[in-house]
């Protein structure tokens, strides 16, 4: 891909800010960066999180790694630097839809630290929040909602994460979840409340 000239380019701002669209819609915009290895449960918790806000009245959205890779990231495949490119790709999305104020979640491997890294640096430290979806790789492979696990054991899927691709655990998750051992409501319930006493969102009954 070229670069464009960057000397030919300028941010536009609006006459409606950030701090307008939140007053309107009563609550912070925030990007939920959920991560973990595939069949963790990250997608399920993530639709569970969206369905729960939008009940209390808070305006959410899911980017989910699936969905994403059918259409602005259709061109990329699976090694290590189409993944980053990858995950660059999605934090730009969700900081534009956490600079409209929404609670954006996004659900993907994303595999690297570093990349993880790159994506809270490009967002700022309060509007990302990292959310790991703890289950081990056993209890992963056990689960193998897609059968992916035993494709990637057969050779079929190259550089499939946890088999003949690396996970890099976050060591400094703002909130951990025990997907391998506990069903989406727990989590979600768990992703709420922590959202709540963080004034992300306003309590059940505000």
């Amino acid at each position: 891909m070229t670069e464009p000239d960057a000397r030919n380019l300028a941010w536009h701002s609006g006459e409606v800010g950030r701090d307008d669209r939140e007053r309107l819609l009563g609550h912070r915009g925030v990007t939920l960066w959920l991560t973990g290895l595939s069949g963790s449960g990250k997608s399920t918790v993530a639709r569970r999180v969206e369905r729960l806000l939008v009940e209390r009245g808070v305006l959410a959205y899911v980017l989910d790694g699936d969905n994403v890779r059918h259409g602005l990231n259709r061109d990329l495949g699976f090694g290590p630097a189409q993944r980053s490119e990858n995950i660059r790709r999605i934090a730009e999305v969700a900081k534009l839809l956490t600079d409209a104020g929404l609670v954006t979640i996004t659900a993907f491997i994303s595999p690297y630290r570093a990349d993880r890294a790159q994506a809270r640096a490009l967002l700022g430290g309060s509007d990302f929040l990292e959310i790991y979806c703890a289950a081990t790789i056993e209890e992963c492979e056990a689960r193998d909602p897609k059968g992916l696990y035993a494709r990637a054991r057969a050779g079929e899927i190259p550089e499939f994460t946890g088999i003949s691709a690396p996970y890099e655990a976050p060591e400094h998750a703002e909130l951990e979840l025990p997907t391998g051992r506990e069903d989406a409501d727990a989590s979600a319930r768990k992703v709420l409340a922590f959202l709540t006493e963080r004034g992300y969102i306003p309590a059940a009954n505000a």
